[in-house]
Order: structure tokens, then sequence, then C-alpha cells
């Protein structure tokens, strides 16, 4: 806790600012101050929890599971073929220039208020980070290793194994880091622009309704979700990079 003093502090003063400044200006369903919010949050607990907060983590975990597969295995196969990467590495980089809020409205006239929508904006938005971290990662393996690897009669198989993926892990971890936290995001930007159920959506609906806090409360929820992905995604970083940390 020592290490976070200075960033809970600021956190704290910020939302003390944030309170004071609620009171004064007295429209709730503008600024609505950060006790209304927990108070709202606790009011709808039920129904965000057990109803919206499902839906919206079935889209975080199919559109990761997505980038995840598709991802990896386009950064292993630009690794292992120079024409690949002349060819897709181009099209990942130009594909993050687009705006996903104005290509959203598309998807949903193709797949309509379906799961499918949102979870296209989600894959979209996580699958940039996973697969350049692994790539860059796979990219990175000492070439002096190989080439010693090689002369001891090692195969392509046992240097992947043994070389390529050990090395690249540190990358493709990071990037999993941010995928996740990316994932909240685009899965709210799906249900914004058009769903049946979701915390985004739900939000939206809230807003309709001049609700302020209720605009918030799930908003405070997602924010919530992405951290505690942040410090799974984190923990596994420290059991499988254990070298690292005793370094």
């Amino acid at each position: 806790m020592r290490n976070y003093l200075f960033s809970i502090s600021f956190v704290l003063l910020l939302l003390i600012v944030w309170e004071i400044s609620a009171q004064i200006y007295n429209k709730a369903f503008i600024l609505p101050a950060p006790t209304d919010i927990l108070f709202k949050l606790w009011e709808l607990k039920g129904i965000l929890v057990f109803e919206h907060l499902p839906a919206t983590f079935m889209i975080m975990v199919i559109g990761l599971a997505i980038s995840l597969f598709v991802g990896v295995g386009l950064a292993i196969w630009m690794n292992r073929s120079p024409l690949a990467e002349k060819t897709f590495y181009p099209i990942i980089i130009a594909s993050q220039t687009i705006p996903i809020i104005a290509l959203a409205p598309i998807f949903v006239l193709w797949f309509g208020y379906t799961i499918w929508s949102k979870v296209l904006v989600t894959v979209l938005i996580t699958f940039f980070p996973i697969t350049v971290s692994t790539f860059d990662g796979l990219r990175s393996s000492d070439k002096n290793v190989r080439e010693l690897l090689l002369t001891m009669g090692a195969s392509k198989r046992d240097i992947f194994f043994k070389l390529d993926i050990p090395t690249a892990l540190p990358s493709f971890l990071s990037g999993l880091k941010v995928a996740v936290t990316f994932s909240v995001i685009g899965a709210a930007i799906g249900e914004w622009l058009g769903a049946q159920a979701g915390l985004g959506y739900f939000s939206r609906r809230m807003m309709t309704q001049f609700d302020g806090a209720a605009v918030f409360a799930p908003i405070v929820l997602l924010s919530m979700v992405g951290i505690l992905l942040f410090l799974l995604v984190t923990s596994l970083e420290r059991y499988f990079l254990k070298w690292r940390n005793r370094a």
C-alpha cells in the first residue's frame, strides 16, 4: 500500500473536490456527487450486477478470446513469414486510424442488436495491442542464442517453444494488460450505440431520463471490472515471470 500512497491520496483529493463542486453546483442531473453515485450504485446493484453486467462481460470475454486467437496466430505467422509481415502489418496499423465510434453504427446495421455487433467493436479495439506486442516480442529473441541452438541440433519447433515463446511472453502479457482494459471500452461503445442489455445500454437509457447518478453508476462498475481484469493479468504476469521479479 505504501507504494500507492501518493496515487490513493491524489484520487481522494479529486473525489473531495468533486464532492464539494457538485454540492455547490447543485445540479445532480449534470454533475452528480460521488456520494450520490455510490448510493445509486448500491440501490441498483441487483439489476446492474445480475442483469446488465453478465451481458457486458460476455461481450468482453468473447471479444478478447477472438482477439487472442487471431492476434497471437497472426503475430506468429508474421514472425515466420516476411511476406505475411509485409502484407498484414501495414493493414493492422492502418486499422487503428479508423475511428471505431464511426464503424460501430455500421456493425449495428450489419448484425442488428445482437451480441456480435458489440463483439466486433471489442475485437477491433483489443486486437491491435495483442498482435503488435506479441509480434514485437517474437522479433526480440536473441539471434546469438538462436544460432547456438541451431548448432546444437535444435529443430524449429524446439527454438519456438524454448526461445521465442519465453522471449515474447513479457511483451504479450503487457499487450494483454492493455487489451483487457480496452475490452471494457469496446463493450461500452457497442452497447451505447445499440443494445438491449448491458452496462453501456443502461447508462445511455438513464441519460434520457436525466438521472446523472444512474448514468455514472454503471460507468463506475465498468471501471471496477476493468481494474479487476488488469490485476488478474498482473497476477499472471508475476506468476509466469518470476525470474524477472527476482532480478
